[in-house]
């Protein structure tokens, strides 16, 4: 393939299709499995033993309920999925009236700086006024760099999997809306470009060729940052939420958890629950980055290795299960079910 690695028009291959269902999939299970970890709300359990959907946490979620990570996540994908271009206005005022919708709805955990966004930004905010209001929050406190719009920027890489620039400037473009610091939207950036990799070609190898992608000043930092959660053990990287923390905490829990041998759906499964254990275990911010590395996982091993009963388990706003999540990730890779389930469908 060219550099793009995919041109407009071009079929997605049965794996591909599998892959990209994975991306919202792997979010949400990786969300749900750390919700009643967060920030300490319950130990975690004895080496040997892995995180499971229990609950509770810092919203008081009922198990396999994802927390606002998804639900944001969620309300992203409803835009993208009506084949939007995230970089349209339009389509950013969409994105901005779908978290004011949410917000709405009262959920019981919302980050610091993206309630301090919404709650200025009022009921019917439109994408200028939300990001004005965010460089505002952002001007009065000095930071806005936490990890809230890097845990739900999965959908951007779905929506423009033909088009790497787009992908740059639509992830930056969502992160704006309610944080201003240019790190955030470089690590969605940088994020959505390597799970653009893992569908397109299911591999996390050649993933960090994208930093080529991102703002030329931007480029050293990054690769310092990959770096070091290649190099350093995991647990380096608690407390995690500053988005650049949050990102090299899932690259690191990704990168050190080994794939094992065996035919390559077990190797797949093994890798997604281990990668996904190694994540929660760093502690903190526990959902979150639990949330960004699925998102990862899921591209790169698919819907097929996330555990049934993980799917069984999993749901939240707006009334949505993991049937959903699949189908909105059909529908933003343009792709369709005929009458017998069978997909097909071009980008």
């Amino acid at each position: 393939m060219n550099d793009r690695l995919l041109s407009t028009g071009t079929s997605l291959s049965t794996a591909q299709i599998d892959r990209a269902c994975g991306v919202l999939l792997g979010a949400a299970c990786g969300d749900a499995l750390g919700a009643g970890y967060e920030f300490g709300a319950a130990p975690l359990p004895p080496a040997g033993e892995a995180p499971t959907m229990i609950g509770g946490g810092l919203g008081g979620f009922a198990p396999g309920e994802w927390t606002d990570d998804t639900a944001q996540t969620h309300a992203v994908a409803g835009v993208a999925a009506t084949g939007a271009d995230l970089r349209e206005e339009r389509s950013l005022d969409a994105v901005a009236q779908r978290f004011a919708d949410w917000y709405a709805d009262g959920p019981p955990d919302v980050g610091i700086q993206t309630r301090q966004v919404l709650v200025d930004a009022g009921r019917h905010p439109t994408a200028a006024h939300m990001a004005g209001v965010a460089r505002t929050v952002h001007e009065h406190t000095g930071r806005s760099a936490g990890n809230g719009s890097l845990m739900r920027t999965a959908p951007v890489a779905l929506a423009h999997l033909d088009a790497p620039v787009a992908t740059v400037h639509a992830a930056m473009a969502v992160s704006s809306l309610t944080h201003f610091d240019p790190r955030g939207g470089e690590a969605c950036a940088l994020w959505c470009l390597f799970i653009r990799h893992a569908v397109l070609l299911g591999t996390l190898d050649g993933a960090r060729d994208a930093l080529c992608r991102l703002p030329e000043s931007s480029r050293d930092y990054w690769a310092e940052r990959l770096d070091e959660a290649e190099s350093r053990d995991p647990s380096s990287f608690s407390p995690n939420g500053w988005v650049v923390a949050a990102l090299q905490a899932a690259w690191s829990a990704i990168s050190h958890t080994p794939i094992s041998g065996g035919p390559e759906d077990q190797q797949g499964s093994d890798h997604l629950q281990r990668a996904l254990e190694t994540a929660i275990r760093l502690g903190d911010d526990t959902d979150t980055v639990a949330a960004i590395a699925g998102a990862l996982l899921g591209a790169r091993w698919g819907r097929s290795a996330v555990p049934s009963s993980w799917c069984q388990a999993v749901h939240g706003w707006p009334g949505a299960r993991a049937e959903d999540l699949v189908e909105l990730a059909l529908r933003i890779v343009g792709v369709s079910r005929d009458a017998d389930g069978a997909t097909t469908g071009k980008v």
